[in-house]
C-alpha cells in the first residue's frame, strides 16, 4: 500500500459526520470533528488485510505519545473508552471505510491523519489529510459536557444574541452576531491559540494542555485583550476614538476577528467590555465549549483587592477621576460551562471568564475560570481571580468629599447594597432577559449575604489588617438630617431637553438649611467623567419633615456637543447641611437614541432577491449630516453593507431600501447600526425567516 493513498483518494464523508457531529453550520472543506465521538473515513487500497493497518492522529509541532498529542492505533474490533481506536466498518476491492473514535479528553485542535501498512516494512505512513477535532458538549465523558440539549443550541450552535446595557434604573439591550461558523473564524480561532504567550514561550506543552477548557479560557481571556500578547482587540474608554472603530458601532465579532487577521494580526482599534465579551464568546463557542455574555449592572473595579470601592467628590459636586477603583454603570463577562477537576464537583458548571483588561493575573491582563458557585459562597482562595470576580458583585462602596487643597478627605456615607444588581443574560431559545443575581450571591441585605462577606473578608486576611485608608466607626455611625434623590420627570431620549426634579427631604423635627451644589457631566458607561454640561447652585431652608421638590432642566443645546457614544450623564448634588455632615444625591442616566425600523418587503427566499427598507426620522430641530447605516447578517449577505445616507433635515424622514440574497433557509438574524453627527450608533434587529 505505501504511498499509494494520497489526499484526493480520502472520502471524508463531510456532510454525514457533520451532522452527527453537529458541525453542520461550518461551511469548511475539511472535516471538522467532535472528541469522543466516532467518525467515518474510506480510502484506498485493500491489497492487504485490513487488521494490519495502524493509524496516526497527530497535532502541534512536536507530536509526542506521552503529551497525548500523538496517537498510534490498529484496527479493533470495539471503541476504546479512554484512547483513540478505529473499527472496521466495510471494504470493497479498492477501498477501506473505518469508523475512528477520539477519547472524551482529546487535545482539540487540527490533526494530520495518516495510515501505515505493516506488511509493507519501511515505508512511511501515508497521510490521509488533515481534520479539526473540537470539545463535545453532547457527549457525557467531556468536561464541557451540558445534559440539557437546548442549552447546547444556545450556548454552542447559536450565532445570534442579545448584549444588555444601559444601567441599573433603565437596561437596554441590542443584537449580537458571534457568526462563529462562518468563512475563517475557526481558523482564526486556531492561530489565536498559537499567537498566545504560553505557544510561544513553549509550544509543545502548550499544545499538550489543549484538551482542558479550563487552560484554553484563561489563555483566550488574555488573547482577546491586545494587552501583552499583541491580541485582538485594544480597549479605549477615553471617549475618543480617533483612529478606530467607537466600541459602540460594532454590530458582530466576524468583521474583529477578520480585521484582526487581515492586517497581520494588529490589535483591532477599538473594544469595550461588552466587545471583549463577544469575541470571547464567539472563540468559545467555535471550539466547543458552550458560552454566553453576562451583564452586571452597579459592577465594582475594585484595583486595590480590599473588597471596597472608594470614590471622591469636591465641594462642588463634581465626581474626581482621581481614585483607582470605580462603579461602572454595567460590566460585561462571559460564562463558559465546565467540570473543574482541579476543585472537585460543587464547583463545577458555569465558570466566569473576562477579557476586558482591568487588573493583571499572574502578571497578564487575563481573568478567570472563577467558578460562580466559588464567588457565591465566598470561596475566594480558589483558582482564579475570585477576589476579584466577587468584589465586581459585592463591594462596599465609599463615597469621600475630598478637599483638593489640603488632600483631606471627608467620608460621605458608604453602602453595602448598592454593588451587583440585576445579573442579566439572554434567555434560552427566546430574546427575554433572564435575571442571574441569585446565582452570585445570597440576597442582599440577608444575614447570610453579610456572612459570606465577612467569609470572603477573612479569606483575603481583610479581618485583622488595619486599613488606614477605611473610614472610622465615627464616621460611618454618622447619620444625616436629610435624604435626596433625583426623580426623571418626562423621556430620557437624545435630542430632548433632560428634565429631573431634585427632591430634599428634611428628616429631622428643626428647620435645617442647606446649600446645594449641584453638576451634570458627560461618562462614558464606566461612569469615568469627560465633559462638564452644566452646573448650578440652590440654596433652601427645610421646615421640620418637609418634602420640597426642585426642577432641574438641562437643554439638549448645553449636553449635545459633549454627549459621548454612550449617551450617558451622571448628574449630582452634593448638599451641604448646616451642622450637619454632608449629603451626597447622584443619578446616571443614560439616554436613549430615537428609534430605527427595519422592513422585509416580501417573502425571503434562498437564492432569490428580497427587499429591505430601513426607516429613521429625524427627531430633532436642525440638520443631521454624515449619516452612515452598516448592515450584516449571517446568511443573508456576504460581508457588511454600509451605505451613506444623504442628510436629514428637521424632522425628515428617511427610507433607506437594499437587497438581500438569502443563501439558507430558517430563522436568520439582520442587524442594523445607524449613526450621524447628532447620534451615534442606533442599533436595532429583525429575524427574517428564509423558505425554500
Amino acid at each position: 500500500m505505501g504511498q499509494a493513498a494520497t489526499r484526493s483518494s480520502t472520502n471524508w464523508h463531510l456532510k454525514e459526520n457533520a451532522r452527527d457531529h453537529h458541525t453542520s453550520k461550518f461551511s469548511s472543506k475539511e472535516l471538522i470533528v467532535r472528541r469522543g465521538q466516532a467518525f467515518i473515513v474510506t480510502f484506498n487500497g485493500t491489497e492487504q488485510p485490513e487488521q494490519n493497518l495502524i493509524f496516526i492522529a497527530e497535532t502541534g509541532p512536536k507530536p509526542s505519545k506521552l503529551a497525548k498529542t500523538q496517537a498510534t492505533f490498529g484496527i479493533s474490533s470495539t471503541v476504546s473508552k479512554d484512547s483513540w481506536s478505529a473499527v472496521l466498518q466495510s471494504t470493497s476491492s479498492s477501498s477501506v471505510s473505518i469508523s475512528i473514535s477520539s477519547p472524551p479528553n482529546a487535545v482539540i485542535g487540527r490533526y494530520k491523519l495518516s495510515v501505515q501498512s505493516t506488511l509493507s516494512g519501511t515505508s512511511s505512513p501515508a497521510s490521509l489529510g488533515t481534520f479539526v477535532l473540537l470539545f463535545n458538549p453532547w457527549s457525557s465523558g467531556d468536561d464541557v459536557f451540558m445534559p440539557n440539549k437546548a442549552e447546547c443550541e444556545e450556548y454552542v450552535l447559536e450565532e445570534f444574541g442579545i448584549i444588555f446595557a444601559g444601567n441599573k434604573n433603565h437596561i437596554s439591550s441590542f443584537g449580537w452576531n458571534f457568526g462563529q461558523f462562518q468563512g475563517d473564524i475557526l481558523n482564526i480561532c486556531l492561530s489565536m491559540l498559537d499567537r498566545s504567550l504560553n505557544y510561544r514561550q513553549d509550544p509543545a506543552t502548550d499544545v499538550s494542555h489543549r484538551n482542558d477548557p479550563k487552560y484554553l479560557g484563561r489563555v483566550l481571556s488574555a488573547m482577546v485583550n491586545a494587552n501583552d500578547d499583541q491580541g485582538v482587540l485594544l480597549g479605549n474608554w477615553s471617549g475618543n476614538y480617533e483612529g478606530g472603530k467607537s466600541p459602540s458601532s460594532w454590530t458582530g465579532s466576524g468583521e474583529i476577528l477578520q480585521n484582526w487577521k487581515k492586517s497581520g494580526f494588529k490589535p483591532v482599534r477599538y473594544g469595550q467590555c461588552w466587545v471583549f465579551a463577544a469575541v470571547l464568546t464567539t472563540v468559545l463557542r467555535c471550539l466547543g465549549i458552550p458560552t454566553r455574555t453576562v451583564t452586571n449592572f452597579s459592577s465594582a473595579h475594585d484595583a486595590d483587592g480590599n473588597l471596597r470601592v472608594d470614590e471622591f467628590y469636591d465641594a462642588s459636586g463634581n465626581h474626581l477621576d482621581r481614585a483607582a477603583d470605580s462603579i461602572w454603570n454595567f460590566h460585561v463577562w462571559n460564562e463558559s460551562w465546565f467540570s473543574r477537576s482541579d476543585l472537585g464537583p460543587s464547583y463545577s458548571g458555569w465558570q466566569v471568564l473576562d477579557a476586558t483588561p482591568q487588573e493583571e493575573s499572574g502578571g497578564i491582563y487575563q481573568c478567570g475560570p472563577a467558578s460562580r458557585n466559588a464567588i457565591k459562597e465566598g470561596d475566594v482562595d480558589l483558582d482564579y481571580d475570585c477576589p476579584f470576580v466577587f468584589a465586581e458583585v459585592n463591594a462596599d462602596c465609599m463615597y469621600w468629599n475630598y478637599d483638593l487643597t489640603t488632600g483631606k478627605k471627608t467620608l460621605i456615607f458608604s453602602k453595602s447594597t448598592t454593588i451587583g444588581q440585576f445579573i442579566s443574560t439572554k434567555a434560552v431559545g427566546r430574546n427575554d432577559r433572564v435575571d442571574i443575581t441569585n446565582d452570585y450571591k445570597y440576597e442582599e441585605g440577608s444575614r447570610k449575604e453579610r456572612d459570606i462577606f465577612k467569609k470572603a473578608r477573612k479569606k483575603l486576611g481583610l479581618e485583622d489588617k488595619f486599613d488606614p485608608t477605611a473610614p472610622t466607626p465615627q464616621e460611618t455611625d454618622q447619620k444625616p438630617d436629610i435624604s435626596g434623590k433625583f426623580k426623571v420627570d418626562g423621556l430620557l431620549e437624545v435630542g430632548k431637553d433632560l428634565n429631573l426634579i431634585l427632591i430634599l427631604a428634611n428628616l429631622q423635627s428643626d428647620a435645617k438649611a442647606v446649600n446645594v451644589n449641584m453638576t451634570a457631566w458627560s461618562t462614558v458607561y464606566t461612569r469615568r467623567p469627560i465633559h462638564e454640561i452644566w452646573k448650578d447652585s440652590i440654596s433652601a431652608t427645610l421646615s421640620p419633615k418637609e418634602e420640597k421638590q426642585f426642577p432641574i432642566k438641562i437643554p439638549y443645546t448645553e449636553y449635545q456637543q459633549r454627549l459621548t457614544t454612550d449617551n450617558t450623564i451622571q448628574v449630582t448634588a452634593l448638599c451641604h447641611v448646616e451642622g450637619g455632615i454632608q449629603v451626597l444625591v447622584q443619578r446616571d442616566i443614560t439616554l436613549d437614541n430615537p428609534a430605527i425600523d427595519i422592513q422585509v418587503l416580501g417573502e425571503a427566499k434562498v437564492n432569490k432577491e428580497v427587499d429591505v427598507e430601513v426607516i429613521f426620522t429625524n427627531p430633532i430641530e436642525m440638520e443631521v449630516t454624515d449619516c452612515v447605516l452598516q448592515v450584516e447578517g449571517n446568511d443573508l449577505l456576504r460581508g457588511i453593507l454600509e451605505i451613506d445616507v444623504p442628510p436629514l433635515k428637521a424632522s425628515e424622514k428617511s427610507s433607506i431600501k437594499f437587497k438581500l440574497i438569502p443563501s439558507e433557509t430558517g430563522p436568520k438574524h439582520l442587524l442594523v447600526n445607524f449613526s450621524c453627527d447628532k447620534f451615534a450608533d442606533i442599533k436595532a434587529f429583525k429575524m427574517v425567516n428564509v423558505i425554500d
